[in-house]
């Protein structure tokens, strides 16, 4: 049996976020730097989609009593992640429908903040074969 926990699960979900909103902002000044401010605004809105749809899974994903037993935990993280897509295809359809992007910026930085996540997700899985050591604690511990 596999345990998880929420409160890690939480956190983590929550720390990719923050690290999107971080890598959105970077994006968008260099964006600004190379392309002037209508680049930096459309990288803004490409992160921007992808941290507000992250933001919509952590607290419906991991939010409230989903750990209560495996399957009200299962079906919080599908619904959770439903929400995600749809939050994504609205507000691309928004942002598309209302604005003049720049799409190399738009798309680049939302596709750099799925870095943050992949990142994430490899150090807190375990390598191949072996077993899960958070880090900054020892196997003892």
């Amino acid at each position: 049996m596999i345990a998880i926990d929420l409160g890690l699960a939480r956190r983590l979900a929550l720390s990719v976020v923050l690290g999107q909103a971080a890598v959105t902002i970077v994006c968008a000044l260099v964006s600004w730097l190379i392309a002037g401010p209508h680049a930096a605004l459309s990288a803004a809105m490409g992160g921007g989609i992808s941290t507000a749809a992250s933001l919509v899974m952590a607290l419906l994903g991991f939010g409230g009593k989903s750990a209560a037993d495996g399957q009200r935990a299962m079906r919080a993280f599908l619904i959770g992640e439903s929400a995600k897509i749809a939050v994504v295809m609205v507000l691309f359809v928004v942002v598309l429908k209302t604005m003049k992007v720049v799409p190399l910026a738009m798309l680049g930085t939302y596709v750099a903040t799925f870095f943050v996540f992949w990142v994430a997700l490899a150090n807190v899985l375990p390598p191949l074969g072996g077993t899960n050591v958070p880090r900054g604690r020892s196997k003892n511990a």
